[in-house]
């Protein structure tokens, strides 16, 4: 049987080493204040806003929730995101994606300070990450490091595959195993023998968009694997981008959906809240 990557357990320890660090800092006399900004009512967004806020309550960090309406125009948006800025008790500030279609995602996550900048999207964060200067990471990507890491996998070394090339999770992600000395491939929608790339990887993670596309024929003897995908099945269920059930006897460790990288990703963002308010 493979390894299961727990991503709720290793989130969960995550949270707590926080929570003492934000207690001791208010012992300082240093509050860490993140707003979150929602357009529209999008459910799935509604749901991460919520589980957000939720994290923040735990670890002690103070939520301001802008849940603006969906005719919302670009300059409204725009004129908060600049008074976010320049307010000193905010630390963080995150606009939930995706945003309505009237909206340019591009502007907007520009207008944000790249100091406040928690979800790592700015281009002046990514372009740090891309030179090795420090900044703000993307939390996924950050989150998949963490994972890694604390289920004692090593990345130096080893060949690595990451199947997808968004701007928020493939690309970064290369970025980070290239940080932690592995050698990296990109794989996409037009990678010729996308089987026999994918089956050269020590580290195969895959960020698709498509449910249950990796089978075992993508995947090496041992590979450790790492499924970012999300989505609902014909029966409604939760599945990944990875067919779970053919690929973990044939892996050494396994990411599962739900429970794998999902929690990963906010407790890296309470990371990064935590980060912002110290560094500010």
């Amino acid at each position: 049987m493979p390894q299961i990557v727990d991503g709720k357990a290793i989130s969960a320890a995550i949270k707590e080493e926080l929570k003492a660090e934000v207690e001791r800092l208010k012992a300082e006399g240093i509050s860490i204040c993140l707003a979150v900004i929602q357009v529209g009512n999008d459910p799935a967004s509604a749901v991460y806003v919520g589980n957000k806020k939720k994290a923040c309550a735990y670890i002690g960090i103070e939520s301001l929730a802008y849940e603006l309406p969906e005719e919302t125009t670009q300059e409204e948006l725009l004129a908060l995101i600049g008074d976010l800025n320049g307010k000193k008790d905010v630390n963080g500030i995150l606009v939930q994606l995706p945003l309505p279609a009237h909206i340019d995602e591009d502007e907007i996550i520009r207008a944000v300070d790249p100091k406040k900048d928690v979800d790592g999207f700015h281009p002046q964060s990514v372009g740090a990450l891309c030179i090795g200067q420090p900044g703000f990471v993307s939390c996924t990507p950050a989150g998949i490091i963490q994972l890694l890491k604390r289920s004692g996998i090593e990345i130096a070394g080893r060949e690595c595959v990451v199947v997808g090339r968004s701007n928020i999770v493939g690309k970064p992600m290369a970025l980070l195993l290239l940080r932690e000395n592995g050698t990296v491939t990109v794989a996409h929608s037009r990678t010729r023998d996308l089987k026999e790339v994918t089956g050269r990887a020590d580290i195969l993670i895959v960020a698709v968009g498509k449910p249950k596309m990796i089978t075992r024929e993508y995947v090496k003897e041992g590979a450790v694997v790492i499924d970012v995908g999300i989505h609902r099945n014909e029966n409604n269920k939760l599945c990944g981008d990875v067919d779970y059930d053919d690929v973990a006897p044939v892996c050494s460790a396994i990411t599962p959906v739900p429970g794998g990288v999902g929690p990963m990703t906010i407790a890296m963002l309470m990371h990064n809240c935590v980060e912002a308010g110290k560094a500010q």
